[in-house]
Protein backbone atom coordinates (compact mmCIF):
# COMPACT_ATOMS: atom_id res chain seq x y z
CA UNK A 1 0.00 0.00 0.00
CA UNK A 2 1.37 3.36 -0.97
CA UNK A 3 1.85 6.32 1.29
CA UNK A 4 -0.88 8.21 -0.63
CA UNK A 5 -3.47 5.43 -0.05
CA UNK A 6 -2.63 5.36 3.66
CA UNK A 7 -3.15 9.12 3.90
CA UNK A 8 -6.52 8.81 2.09
CA UNK A 9 -7.66 6.17 4.57
CA UNK A 10 -6.59 8.28 7.53
CA UNK A 11 -8.38 11.32 6.11
CA UNK A 12 -11.52 9.26 5.43
CA UNK A 13 -11.59 7.97 9.02
CA UNK A 14 -11.04 11.50 10.29
CA UNK A 15 -13.91 12.86 8.18
CA UNK A 16 -16.27 10.09 9.34
CA UNK A 17 -15.19 10.68 12.94
CA UNK A 18 -15.94 14.39 12.62
CA UNK A 19 -19.34 13.65 11.04
CA UNK A 20 -20.15 11.21 13.87
CA UNK A 21 -19.15 13.73 16.55
CA UNK A 22 -21.21 16.49 14.86
CA UNK A 23 -24.28 14.23 14.68
CA UNK A 24 -23.83 13.16 18.31
CA UNK A 25 -23.54 16.81 19.42
CA UNK A 26 -26.68 17.72 17.47
CA UNK A 27 -28.58 14.80 19.02
CA UNK A 28 -27.40 15.73 22.51
CA UNK A 29 -28.39 19.37 22.01
CA UNK A 30 -31.79 18.36 20.66
CA UNK A 31 -32.46 16.05 23.65
CA UNK A 32 -31.12 18.44 26.28
CA UNK A 33 -34.12 20.82 26.40
CA UNK A 34 -36.78 18.20 27.27
CA UNK A 35 -34.46 16.50 29.78
CA UNK A 36 -33.70 19.83 31.45
CA UNK A 37 -37.39 20.73 31.60
CA UNK A 38 -38.23 17.35 33.17
CA UNK A 39 -35.36 17.69 35.64
CA UNK A 40 -36.56 21.17 36.68
CA UNK A 41 -40.14 19.97 37.08
CA UNK A 42 -39.12 17.04 39.27
CA UNK A 43 -36.66 18.96 41.44
CA UNK A 44 -38.34 22.36 41.45
CA UNK A 45 -35.06 23.83 40.24
CA UNK A 46 -35.19 27.07 38.26
CA UNK A 47 -38.55 28.06 39.76
CA UNK A 48 -40.65 25.76 37.59
CA UNK A 49 -44.08 25.47 39.15
CA UNK A 50 -46.31 22.46 38.66
CA UNK A 51 -49.29 23.27 36.45
CA UNK A 52 -51.98 21.08 37.91
CA UNK A 53 -54.28 21.60 40.86
CA UNK A 54 -53.77 19.91 44.19
CA UNK A 55 -56.53 18.96 46.59
CA UNK A 56 -57.17 21.39 49.42
CA UNK A 57 -55.91 19.78 52.62
CA UNK A 58 -55.85 21.14 56.14
CA UNK A 59 -52.48 22.39 57.39
CA UNK A 60 -51.59 23.69 60.80
CA UNK A 61 -51.32 27.43 60.20
CA UNK A 62 -47.99 28.81 61.43
CA UNK A 63 -49.06 32.22 62.75
CA UNK A 64 -45.59 32.77 64.21
CA UNK A 65 -44.17 33.11 60.67
CA UNK A 66 -44.93 35.77 58.14
CA UNK A 67 -43.79 35.49 54.54
CA UNK A 68 -43.98 38.30 52.01
CA UNK A 69 -45.11 37.11 48.61
CA UNK A 70 -44.98 39.34 45.55
CA UNK A 71 -47.09 38.68 42.45
CA UNK A 72 -45.53 39.67 39.14
CA UNK A 73 -47.39 39.89 35.82
CA UNK A 74 -45.51 39.86 32.54
CA UNK A 75 -46.46 39.60 28.89
CA UNK A 76 -44.70 38.07 25.94
CA UNK A 77 -43.89 40.97 23.61
CA UNK A 78 -46.51 39.72 21.12
CA UNK A 79 -49.32 39.41 23.67
CA UNK A 80 -51.89 42.23 23.18
CA UNK A 81 -53.37 41.83 26.66
CA UNK A 82 -53.69 44.08 29.69
CA UNK A 83 -52.59 41.83 32.55
CA UNK A 84 -52.56 42.84 36.22
CA UNK A 85 -53.02 41.61 39.76
CA UNK A 86 -55.32 43.09 42.39
CA UNK A 87 -52.79 42.68 45.22
CA UNK A 88 -49.17 42.94 44.03
CA UNK A 89 -47.69 42.06 47.45
CA UNK A 90 -49.06 40.47 50.59
CA UNK A 91 -47.92 39.01 53.89
CA UNK A 92 -49.07 35.45 54.50
CA UNK A 93 -48.84 32.70 57.10
CA UNK A 94 -47.71 29.23 55.97
CA UNK A 95 -50.57 26.73 56.11
CA UNK A 96 -53.32 29.31 55.49
CA UNK A 97 -55.13 29.40 52.14
CA UNK A 98 -55.32 32.67 50.18
CA UNK A 99 -57.02 33.77 46.97
CA UNK A 100 -55.50 36.44 44.74
CA UNK A 101 -57.35 37.93 41.76
CA UNK A 102 -55.57 38.50 38.46
CA UNK A 103 -57.18 40.37 35.56
CA UNK A 104 -56.75 40.05 31.83
CA UNK A 105 -58.27 42.18 29.07
CA UNK A 106 -58.04 41.51 25.35
CA UNK A 107 -56.95 44.77 23.70
CA UNK A 108 -57.76 43.63 20.15
CA UNK A 109 -60.79 43.27 17.88
CA UNK A 110 -60.22 39.54 17.48
CA UNK A 111 -60.63 36.53 19.78
CA UNK A 112 -57.40 35.50 21.47
CA UNK A 113 -56.13 32.36 23.16
CA UNK A 114 -53.51 32.81 25.86
CA UNK A 115 -51.43 30.65 28.17
CA UNK A 116 -49.81 31.80 31.41
CA UNK A 117 -46.54 30.20 32.47
CA UNK A 118 -45.78 30.45 36.20
CA UNK A 119 -42.43 30.57 37.98
CA UNK A 120 -41.41 31.13 41.57
CA UNK A 121 -38.39 32.67 43.21
CA UNK A 122 -36.48 31.38 45.08
CA UNK A 123 -36.59 28.09 43.20
CA UNK A 124 -36.24 26.10 46.42
CA UNK A 125 -39.70 27.33 47.47
CA UNK A 126 -41.37 25.75 44.45
CA UNK A 127 -42.12 22.44 46.18
CA UNK A 128 -43.91 24.28 49.01
CA UNK A 129 -46.34 26.31 46.86
CA UNK A 130 -49.61 24.39 46.49
CA UNK A 131 -52.29 25.77 44.15
CA UNK A 132 -55.85 24.47 44.23
CA UNK A 133 -57.06 26.86 41.53
CA UNK A 134 -55.13 28.80 38.89
CA UNK A 135 -55.74 30.27 35.45
CA UNK A 136 -52.34 28.82 34.51
CA UNK A 137 -53.76 25.27 34.58
CA UNK A 138 -55.40 25.75 31.18
CA UNK A 139 -55.55 27.97 28.12
CA UNK A 140 -57.52 31.20 28.52
CA UNK A 141 -59.84 32.34 25.75
CA UNK A 142 -60.60 36.06 25.49
CA UNK A 143 -63.24 37.49 23.17
CA UNK A 144 -62.53 40.91 21.60
CA UNK A 145 -62.10 43.54 24.35
CA UNK A 146 -63.22 41.05 27.02
CA UNK A 147 -61.99 41.68 30.57
CA UNK A 148 -61.96 38.77 33.00
CA UNK A 149 -61.06 37.94 36.54
CA UNK A 150 -58.72 34.98 36.99
CA UNK A 151 -58.34 33.80 40.60
CA UNK A 152 -55.42 31.88 42.07
CA UNK A 153 -56.00 29.96 45.29
CA UNK A 154 -52.88 28.77 47.05
CA UNK A 155 -51.20 27.80 50.29
CA UNK A 156 -47.56 27.68 51.32
CA UNK A 157 -46.71 24.39 53.01
CA UNK A 158 -45.57 25.09 56.60
CA UNK A 159 -42.52 22.92 55.91
CA UNK A 160 -41.03 25.82 53.92
CA UNK A 161 -37.44 26.36 55.14
CA UNK A 162 -37.29 28.99 57.88
CA UNK A 163 -34.69 31.07 56.02
CA UNK A 164 -37.18 31.86 53.22
CA UNK A 165 -39.00 35.03 54.22
CA UNK A 166 -39.78 36.46 50.76
CA UNK A 167 -41.08 34.87 47.58
CA UNK A 168 -42.14 36.05 44.14
CA UNK A 169 -44.76 34.27 42.04
CA UNK A 170 -44.52 35.39 38.44
CA UNK A 171 -46.85 34.71 35.50
CA UNK A 172 -45.88 35.36 31.90
CA UNK A 173 -48.78 35.33 29.42
CA UNK A 174 -48.17 34.11 25.86
CA UNK A 175 -50.46 34.51 22.85
CA UNK A 176 -51.07 31.00 21.48
CA UNK A 177 -53.92 31.96 19.13
CA UNK A 178 -51.92 30.79 16.10
CA UNK A 179 -51.64 27.27 17.54
CA UNK A 180 -55.44 26.89 17.68
CA UNK A 181 -56.90 24.64 15.00
CA UNK A 182 -60.24 25.57 13.47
Amino acid sequence: MSHQETDKRKHGRLVWGIVFVALAMFGFGFALAPFYSLFCEITGLNGKVRTEAVDEVAYDVDVSREITIEFVTELNERMPLAFSVETPKMKIHPGQYYTVKFYGENLTDRPMLGRAIPSITPGTATAYLKKTECFCFSEQRFEPHQRREMPVRFVIDPGLPKDIKEMALSYTFFDISDTQKD
